[in-house]
């Protein structure tokens, strides 16, 4: 009996030593597992996750998404830099009713700016934020302009990889000139973003390329109804903003940081479209120049119509554009924002690409967006054969609205703004 239960505890021991030891086997399985996955994390490009491997204050990171999502208008920006990048330059046209101006950093939504970073973090095309990925736009149109030659650059990740001497992947920028096997930017990105906004094309360019800098000339359309408005004193009149003057009586001032109000104007032209809307012509101004102020072709455009209706001569734009006989702009309002677009930015051997693909769905669905527009027409028209008589104190104007009739100030006798140099004095006495 001893002997048995002798033996019965032996085998009992074995058992737990047996297991004990395939424990330890599994152990030094796991930890190997964990040595092989800490390796290739250490490896990993994406430095936000190297620094929190190696001990970084976590902290101190969540602090640095934050001011990232502060300094990008509002949105985290879901960084790939472990990829390859290139510089690349996008076309954009965007319909601007929605959107409270292009650029994102008035701190209001929506933006088509903050739209298309949105698109870029979904599409995970980024490889940094706006200062890391060299971010430069060539136009900032304000609340409600739209535009069809948008430019933007900025570093986005590409599918092509840079190889060394050994033919071992760098992982870095390639250059410019390849496009075959890489990224079709237009499709990838009119996937996501809204249908008010969309990719034209895309073109590589090189790093010491600036949307805003490199940019030729930029051209304006401003759509009206043509009514009985006096196009030939408008386009003579228009002829005057030809060559270089200061446009400070045709813009909105900002003497705290602009203080060049000189700019050149290469094209302008008044032209009718094929479009009308119950016997009503659609006619289009268009400006082209190298530079703008804030707000200046809706200003020119203002002083245009006053013209245009007779109530102001074509010599105005002479006297306006004379700063030495009128320093002060007079007060008026600029011209509404919905019909004005940003038709073109030029550069020097930029060719924006768009492949055969991605070409057909953005045709198929701006026609889409434009029979939708038709379709809407078409119920406020039959809304306005509906409308009761006007009354006999107002009138349809010109630009489409119904005011009552009001005696026209002239431009010359009405009160002004404060000069650049009054604006300038104020502003310094304040510090």
């Amino acid at each position: 009996m001893l002997n048995g239960i002798s033996e019965s505890g032996s085998d009992v021991v074995g058992s737990f030593i047996s297991q004990l030891q395939a424990l330890q086997n599994r152990v030094k399985e796991l930890e190997a597992e964990n040595s092989k996955l800490s390796s290739q994390i250490s490896k990993c490009c994406c430095h936000k996750t190297e620094e929190m491997q190696n001990g970084s204050d976590v902290e101190s990171f969540k602090q640095g998404v934050e001011s990232q999502r502060k300094n990008t208008g509002g949105y985290y920006l879901k960084i790939m830099t472990h990829h390859s990048k290139r510089y690349v330059a996008l076309k954009v046209m965007y319909f601007g009713q929605r959107f409270y101006g292009f650029a994102s950093e008035a701190q209001m939504d929506p933006t088509v700016e903050s739209e298309i970073f949105n698109a870029l973090e979904k599409t995970r095309l980024l490889v940094g934020d706006k200062k890391e990925s060299q971010y430069s736009r060539c136009g900032r149109t304000d609340k409600g302009v739209s535009s069809v030659g948008q430019v933007i650059a900025l570093f986005l990740r590409s599918n092509l990889k840079e190889t060394d001497q050994n033919h071992k992947i760098t992982g870095e920028l390639f250059p410019e000139a390849r496009i075959e096997g890489e990224i079709d930017y237009v499709r990838v990105l009119n996937r996501v973003l809204p249908s008010d906004i969309r990719t034209l094309g895309w073109s590589p360019v090189s790093i010491d390329f600036s949307a805003r800098f490199s940019c030729l000339a930029r051209e304006y359309k401003y759509f009206f109804w043509r009514g009985n408005l006096n196009l030939s004193a408008m386009e003579n009149a228009g002829k005057k903003f030809l060559g270089e003057h200061d446009f400070r009586n045709f813009c909105k001032m900002d003497a705290a940081n602009v203080h060049n109000y000189r700019r050149r104007i290469t094209q302008f032209e008044i032209s009718s479209s094929n479009m009308s809307f119950e016997g009503g012509q659609l006619c289009a101004i268009k400006v082209k120049g190298s530079a703008f102020l804030w707000h200046q072709v809706r200003c020119m455009v203002a002083v245009l119509f006053m013209i245009g209706q007779g109530l102001e001569s074509v010599d105005v734009i002479d006297i306006l554009l004379d700063i030495e006989k009128t320093p002060r702009k007079p007060q008026y309002a600029m011209a509404p924002e919905t019909p004005l677009i940003l038709q073109s930015c030029e550069f020097e051997d930029v060719k924006f690409i768009c492949s055969s693909d991605s070409g057909q769905a953005l045709r198929i669905h701006l026609e889409n967006e434009g029979r939708a527009y038709q379709l809407q027409s078409a119920i406020f028209q039959e809304a306005a054969l509906s409308c009761l008589p006007l009354a006999k104190d107002q009138s349809l104007l010109n630009d489409g609205t119904i005011k009552k009739v009001t005696s026209h100030i002239p431009l010359l006798s009405r009160p002004t703004e404060p000069s650049y140099e009054e604006r300038r004095a104020k502003l310094n006495s304040r510090r």
